[in-house]
């Protein structure tokens, strides 16, 4: 069970992010790094972190399964400016900038590790996550008797093609390049993928015990017959080893709950699915070392919808890796 963190006061309220004020030394740490240069459907994902920052003061801060979250302390920090890209259509720019957001979010997580503080990395495109995926690997790769890094993806495609659209660094390969250039990430365990092409399928049938797919259709049939959501997250935590890096696409959502992401695919887990294998997780014994939320889009019109589950997801992520440090 979980210890669910309850304090007898109301937090400290400020203009950081979750409308708290900002603590001086922060267990969680949260980077926004808005770069978006290879969608290759609908774009917006720039602009999500503001996004979710401007609703998360929305939020009542008492959550139902890992409660006084905000208590551990969270800060929404501001790193190096995030390289613009002027021509898309400029294939050698756009991977010049990616490899440079790669750089950045390396250095930062790897100095929160150093701290041993929890790194969280807002996106922008999931391109956004490869360098936070390398640090994480780096780390628990130098810590004796660990066995290797786990990667829990929530998402509704594989990211695992070797490029797209020209792009080496693109958002649909982001996957595939930790794989290949992380070798302490030992296991990547993807979830709620659903819209995937032949080469990304063959690639993680081939990668054997190294990468495990809890594919969308698989999940609706054992539904259809009964089977405890519950017990599906048990089994899909179990192939995760001790340490873990939550990547969480909000397209693994139904497209109801993230209508503005570039890529919305019908199917996908609802918010509670998702609260559920994030409590599984919290509660198998693992250590959630760091996260990180990408392909929020805002969209006119939508009353700060896309923020605000953006935001609803983030806090169930700083509550998640809190509750593993208990």
């Amino acid at each position: 069970m979980i210890k669910t963190r309850l304090v007898d006061h109301d937090p400290p309220l400020g203009d950081g992010v979750f409308g708290l004020q900002t603590p001086d030394d922060p267990l969680v740490r949260l980077l926004p790094v808005p770069f978006e240069a290879t969608t290759s459907y609908g774009t917006g994902t720039a602009d999500g972190p503001a996004a979710v920052f401007n609703a998360s003061p929305q939020l009542d801060l008492r959550d139902g399964v890992f409660g006084d979250v905000w208590s551990v302390g969270i800060g929404w920090e501001h790193g190096p400016g995030v390289p613009g890209v002027t021509d898309r259509g400029d294939r050698a720019s756009v991977d010049r900038a990616a490899e440079r957001v790669c750089s950045m979010t390396r250095d930062w997580v790897s100095a929160c590790l150093a701290a041993d503080r929890v790194p969280g990395v807002v996106g922008g495109e999931h391109s956004v996550s490869l360098g936070g995926l390398i640090a994480a690997s780096e780390a628990v790769g130098s810590e004796p008797g660990e066995d290797g890094l786990g990667v829990l993806q929530i998402d509704a495609h594989h990211d695992l093609r070797h490029a797209y659209e020209g792009y080496a660094h693109s958002h649909a390969s982001v996957m595939r390049h930790a794989l290949d250039r992380a070798p302490g990430l030992t296991s990547l365990v993807a979830v709620g993928v659903r819209d995937f092409c032949c080469e990304e399928a063959e690639f993680a049938a081939a990668q054997g015990d190294r990468v495990t797919t809890f594919y969308d259709a698989d999940l609706a049939e054992r539904a259809a017959h009964g089977e405890a959501w519950w017990t599906v997250c048990e089994e899909i935590v179990s192939a995760l080893p001790g340490s873990v890096w939550i990547t969480f696409d909000i397209d693994g959502l139904d497209p109801s709950l993230c209508p503005g992401t570039g890529t919305p695919v019908p199917g996908g887990l609802t918010f509670r699915e998702a609260s559920v294998l994030l409590r599984v997780l919290a509660e198998s014994g693992k250590r959630v070392v760091g996260f990180d939320l990408v392909e929020v889009a805002p969209a006119v019109g939508d009353r700060e919808w896309n923020g605000n589950v953006g935001a609803r997801v983030l806090y169930q992520l700083c509550g998640c890796a809190a509750a593993t440090r208990s």
